[in-house]
C-alpha cells in the first residue's frame, strides 16, 4: 500500500506542475525512490497517442470492438495485426500455468511485480514487437531503443529493462493521465489484465501474458487473428475462466 501511495503521490505531482524539459522529467523520476507504474484506462485514443509518442508509425493505430457480429467487425480497418484483450480473469491460478517459452514468437517479456499495472504496455509491446515485418519504428524512438536493447535479451531481463526505463516512465504516466477513467486509487481497483494475440510465422494463433509460463498457444492454421482470438475469448467466458466484464481492441492500419 506504501509503494501505492508513493505512485500516486508522483502521479499527481507530475500531472500539476510544469517540468522545463523531458529530461527533467526523467531526472524526477531516477530521483524518485519508489516508482510503481499507474494502469491505464482501455482507451484506443489513449493506447494510440502512447505509442505513436513512444514510435510507433502512425500507419497503425488501435481500435475498438464494439461486438463480435461481423457488422461491427466490418468497421474495423484492415489489417488486423494484434489483439489488446482487457478482461477479468477468474481462474487465475489455471491461467498461469499455461505457455511454454519454447514457443516460436519473435518477442516475449515477463511482468515482474514492479511492473504489475504495466500489462497494457506490455500487451502492446506483444502486439507490436510481434509485427515488426509490418510495422515501423521510428528511429532514434523510445521505442526503436527499447527493442534493439532487449532484442537479444531474455524476457526475464526485457523485464528488468523496462522497470529501469525512464523515458518509457515518463511517456507512461502521461499516458496514465488521459483518458476518461481517471486513475484507481487503490490496488483493489485495479482487476482487470490486459494480454495480447497475434499469429506466428507457424500460422498458430499465440496468446500473450507475462504472468504465464510463456507464450500460450491457442489455436492452429489462424488465418485471422480477430475473429480467432474472439472464439479464444468464446470459450474462456462458457468455461468461466473469465467475467463479461471485458474490452477488446485491436492493433490495425490507419488507412481508412
Amino acid at each position: 500500500m506504501f509503494s501505492l501511495l508513493v505512485s500516486l503521490h508522483y502521479y499527481h505531482f507530475i500531472k500539476h506542475h510544469n517540468f522545463a524539459s523531458i529530461q527533467s522529467l526523467n531526472l524526477f523520476l531516477t530521483m524518485a525512490t519508489t516508482f510503481e507504474w499507474p494502469p491505464l484506462e482501455s482507451n484506443p485514443e489513449v493506447f494510440t497517442k502512447y505509442l505513436h509518442d513512444l514510435g510507433m508509425s502512425n500507419k497503425w493505430g488501435i481500435g475498438e470492438v464494439y461486438g463480435f457480429d461481423e457488422d461491427l467487425l466490418a468497421f474495423i480497418p484492415a489489417p488486423v495485426l494484434g489483439v489488446i484483450l482487457n478482461v477479468e480473469i477468474l481462474k487465475r491460478a489455471e491461467d498461469k500455468a499455461r505457455g511454454s517459452e519454447d514457443t516460436n514468437v519473435e518477442y516475449y517479456m515477463k511482468q515482474s511485480g514492479t511492473l504489475d499495472n504495466a500489462c497494457g504496455i506490455i500487451a502492446c509491446l506483444h502486439a507490436t514487437l510481434n509485427n515488426l515485418d509490418a510495422i515501423d519504428l521510428n528511429a532514434d524512438s523510445i521505442l526503436h531503443s527499447f527493442h534493439s536493447n532487449t532484442k537479444d535479451l531474455s524476457p526475464e531481463e526485457r523485464a528488468a529493462f523496462l522497470e529501469n526505463d525512464n523515458a518509457f516512465k515518463t511517456q507512461h504516466v502521461a499516458a496514465a493521465g488521459e483518458g476518461q477513467s481517471g486513475m484507481s486509487e487503490t490496488q483493489d481497483d485495479v482487476k482487470h489484465h490486459f494480454i495480447a494475440y497475434t499469429i506466428n510465422s507457424q500460422k498458430q494463433l499465440v496468446e500473450y501474458d507475462g504472468t504465464k509460463k510463456g507464450p500460450y498457444v491457442v489455436a492452429e492454421n489462424c488465418e485471422d487473428v480477430l475473429r480467432g482470438s474472439i472464439a479464444e475469448v468464446q470459450r474462456k467466458l462458457a468455461e468461466g475462466e473469465i467475467s463479461e466484464s471485458l474490452s477488446m481492441m485491436t492493433l490495425n492500419s490507419t488507412s481508412s
